[in-house]
């Protein structure tokens, strides 16, 4: 069993509970970390807060949420101001955050616009976080990232997603070599394909899926809280000497050919 007790945790990019990041929340829970959420919107914080109040407190504190659009670097400034505040420091990060406008475009077809947002949201704001989370994590830290095999293979209908995502990661390994001096270690999870909000966006999801149970050495897709195990490892000081790395937690599909 992984201790996690007396480690502060933020996870960035809770939507709902079908959400990968949810499944990080429960299994960071579980470790006994001290649990920050952040939801993105005015929309997502009824959710964020009902999930929020299924986790168990902390020494009697209940998990606190709070609001962070991380296309703001003043939104981004406020909430570790708030952070601070709450618990002087922190040990985890979480990014679980991926957008694209108009993904249905073929990458030939990407308006400069998407390109610009895309990047943005799904590989800039790491960068943003890092930053932000590096001076409170002052005994050494961990930040993890959600990655998709998209980013390295063409996928049908990921489109600039999997252009972000190759951005996000040489982020990571770039991030990991900034912050190694500080013991702060930056890894990334590469999970399989999952019936997620931002799932929903991808045209033929299916088909992704099917491919991945006929192909995987498992013959099946991953659960949610299987990427939330691998996560609390790489998290964890069990992982101490790992960074700069995208680990594969998608029932081995990546391993395949035909």
């Amino acid at each position: 069993m992984i201790d996690l007790k007396g480690k502060v945790a933020v996870v960035f990019g809770l939507a709902n509970k079908r959400s990968i990041a949810w499944a990080i929340c429960q299994k960071l829970s579980e470790a006994g970390a001290t649990l920050a959420i952040c939801y993105q919107s005015e929309r997502l914080q009824r959710e964020a807060e009902e999930l929020a109040a299924d986790l168990p407190p902390v020494d009697g504190n209940p998990v606190k949420t709070f609001r962070c659009d991380v296309s703001s670097d003043a939104e981004i400034d406020a909430v570790f101001e708030q952070l601070k505040a709450a618990y002087g420091k922190l040990d985890i990060l979480v990014h679980s955050i991926g957008f694209a406008p108009n993904i249905k475009n073929s990458v030939l077809n990407t308006a400069r616009e998407d390109f610009r947002v895309a990047n943005d949201i799904s590989a800039y704001s790491l960068i943003a976080l890092a930053r932000g989370a590096a001076p409170l994590m002052t005994d050494g830290g961990s930040i993890l990232t959600l990655t998709y095999y998209g980013s390295d293979k063409v996928f049908p209908n990921y489109n600039i997603m999997g252009v972000a995502k190759a951005a996000l990661e040489a982020a990571v390994r770039y991030l990991a070599a900034d912050l190694g001096a500080q013991n702060i270690r930056v890894n990334a999870i590469s999970a399989g394909p999952i019936k997620t909000l931002a799932a929903r966006g991808i045209s033929d999801f299916s088909t992704i899926l099917n491919a991945v149970e006929q192909r995987a050495p498992l013959h099946r897709n991953v659960d949610a809280l299987e990427v939330g195990n691998t996560a609390t490892f790489l998290l964890s000081p069990l992982a101490s000497g790992i960074t700069g790395e995208v680990t594969f937690v998608d029932c081995g599909f990546n391993a395949t050919g035909l």
